[in-house]
């Protein structure tokens, strides 16, 4: 609980996957990705529950045995590569909801994001709390500007993305920032079918040494990297 509100740690996590096959159960230094981002929710003093939605029977088997929760399982049109996050979340939600069990916020955790730490959740939460309570989300340093980036027009032409002088020195470029995908916190009562998770106003700042985000084959050589230099297992 934070400030006596009831609080959901959310971590999707379904069975297919295109990129790394039974990517949420890869073993990465010989546990399952999800038991990464299972054990930092349980690590939070601020969580009340941690429950897993998937559609996996080899995934609840995995998180389970991390500790989490698999009360129900997800249903297989809310498990295919179009699926809408937020239809996820409010499934849970009213899932949950069925059984007697209702929280005040819900803080989506997905289990791509393995270095993502219970210190980060617990920041974001008083973040979140501290700004009256409007929807959440994490962001690290870009490491690319949006200045110096092109889009071609419908004449073949390149134009800017964004208006900004870009004849300047690199170390005087502003400092953007972009959504990592490891933390969303809304109020449950906010929550609708038309929300936009990554567009949360509130952003909480990440190193970018607890922001890789799992999608390819590459991406686990970089976090092999980062938990040998912050010394996690």
């Amino acid at each position: 609980m934070i400030n006596g509100k009831r609080v959901l740690a959310l971590i999707p996590a379904r069975g297919g996957s295109k990129g790394i096959p039974n990517k949420n159960i890869y073993k990465i230094n010989r546990k399952p990705l999800i038991a990464y981002t299972i054990n930092s929710a349980l690590e939070c003093d601020y969580i009340d529950s941690v429950v897993v939605s998937t559609d996996s029977e080899v995934i609840t088997k995995a998180a389970i045995r991390a500790g989490a929760e698999v009360p129900f399982m997800r249903p297989s049109e809310l498990a295919s590569d179009t699926s809408k996050t937020i239809d996820v979340v409010l499934h849970a939600i009213e899932a949950l909801k069925n059984m007697g069990r209702e929280f005040d916020y819900v803080v989506l955790l997905q289990a791509t994001s393995p270095l993502r730490t219970a210190s980060d959740i617990a920041g974001a939460l008083d973040t979140f709390v501290k700004n009256e309570e409007k929807g959440l989300v994490s962001v690290s340093e870009a490491e690319e500007s949006p200045i110096l980036m092109r889009k071609f027009d419908e004449n073949g032409f390149l134009v800017r993305i964004i208006e900004g002088n870009s004849t300047i020195r690199r170390q005087d470029l502003p400092t953007y920032y972009k959504v990592n995908g490891a933390i969303y916190i809304n109020r449950v009562d906010d929550l609708n079918k038309d929300t936009s998770l990554n567009d949360n106003e509130i952003g909480y700042i990440m190193d970018k040494t607890h922001s890789a985000d799992i999608d390819e084959y590459k991406d686990i050589a970089e976090v092999n990297y980062y938990l040998g230099l912050l010394g996690r297992k």
